[in-house]
């Protein structure tokens, strides 16, 4: 196989690990019912006028299944890292006992575990599309490559390499997604 379509296969893979990784990040965000530190992954919190993610002003702990503890570095961080944690709108309800701040991960009801799903769904859909979409940018590069004097049977094997690459990050993601449902159904 020609050396420029061996490179644009080996950009698309890496693209193609970049969306299978993002799909993943995006769906630990979705709770299980279970408390995860992960789940504060995304707030940020106003740490002397500037943006901080919130792992960066203190300790994210999980004593137990159904409580993420947040332990800052500076007492005088307690009320911005609650207002963040509210802000967030991320179903939790801080409670902050003046040296920390706890919150209680509710067990999920049945309505909302669906809900859950529908949203890993989703977000599933969200990376299958974006796989798809490296594929075509993929496929039309490698036709381009015939102005370089690349062969038409050279072209075919190209797209078709490609395709199967496709098809296996498209498996990946719905290997994701069937865990995380699995996660988020079982009680």
């Amino acid at each position: 196989m020609n050396d420029l379509i061996k490179k644009q296969l080996n950009d698309a893979q890496t693209h193609m690990d970049k969306a299978v990784d993002h799909c993943d990040a995006e769906l630990v965000k979705i709770r299980a019912g279970k408390a995860m530190p992960s789940m504060l992954d995304g707030i940020v919190v106003d740490y002397y006028g500037t943006a901080t993610p919130l792992t960066q002003v203190g300790t994210v702990n999980t004593p137990d299944a159904r409580t993420i503890v947040v332990q800052p570095w500076e007492k005088s961080l307690l009320i911005p890292i609650e207002r963040a944690i509210m802000e967030a709108n991320i179903g939790l309800n801080p409670q902050n006992d003046g040296i920390q701040i706890r919150l209680n991960v509710p067990p999920l009801t049945e309505e909302r575990r669906r809900d859950l799903v529908k949203k890993v769904k989703e977000e599933a859909e969200r990376g299958r599309v974006s796989i798809r979409n490296i594929r075509k940018d993929a496929n039309e590069k490698i036709k381009r490559l015939k102005s370089e004097g690349i062969s038409e049977d050279e072209i075919k094997m190209g797209e078709g390499e490609v395709q199967k690459l496709t098809d296996s990050y498209i498996i990946k993601i719905d290997k994701l997604a069937e865990v995380k449902e699995k996660d988020i159904m079982t009680v």
